[in-house]
């Protein structure tokens, strides 16, 4: 076995990039596929909802969990895609060398992109040196609202960038945060809700980047 290693990345904090991945790993599961993920942001949060995941779930948690050191990724992500159809890494909110060696172990780049041009001149960084490493990006608009007009721009410019966008937008909605505090996804607590179909249709997107 030879797994994808998806990496979240964005140097602004508060685009929801924990969140991003540990639904998307959910999604991954619940298609049938084996996943882990991999933790290198040394505020922890994705592992502490593992751990309320643990705590809810024991054994029945449905994915696999590590953390690393920025230098040890590329040790960590060899092991884990030789035991899994998908690594997912969750990286620090910094833009500087500790991120190039996830990079470097990448088979696609998800850059979360919240709707603020902020958020959109911090996508620049990183799909700098994802492009120096070689590596394919996928812009992700998250935590989007539905009709602002702030939206509509955002994605109008992220789509100018020299990175591929997807179509599939994440919704700025209580039902993530709601998820992420309890160790669930929105498709456990909704599976035909409209925060489930938003991360079924970016992973549907995701697939046809990696084929």
């Amino acid at each position: 076995m030879t797994g994808k290693v998806l990496t979240v990345a964005q140097q602004k904090g508060g685009s929801g990039k924990t969140t991003l991945a540990a639904n998307i790993a959910l999604e991954y599961a619940a298609r049938g596929l084996s996943v882990a993920l991999l933790d290198t942001d040394p505020q922890g949060s994705l592992g502490r909802w593992y751990m309320a995941r643990r705590e809810r779930l024991g054994d029945a948690a449905g994915v696999a969990f590590g953390t690393s050191s920025a230098w040890g990724i590329s040790y960590e992500c060899e092991k884990l895609r030789k035991l899994h159809d998908v690594v997912i890494v969750d990286t620090p909110p910094k833009i500087d060398a500790d991120l190039r060696p996830a990079l470097r172990e990448s088979d696609l780049v998800l850059v979360p992109v919240a709707s603020s041009q902020v958020d959109l001149w911090a996508t620049e960084g990183v799909l700098e040196l994802a492009a120096r490493e070689r590596r394919p990006t996928l812009i992700v608009l998250n935590r989007a609202a539905a009709r602002a007009r702030l939206t509509g721009f955002v994605a109008e410019a992220a789509a100018a960038l020299e990175s591929a966008c997807a179509e599939a937008r994440i919704g700025n909605r209580v039902a993530f945060a709601e998820a992420l505090g309890d160790g669930r996804g929105v498709a456990e607590m909704a599976r035909t809700g409209l925060a489930a179909r938003e991360i079924a249709a970016l992973v549907d997107e995701i697939e046809a980047v990696l084929d």
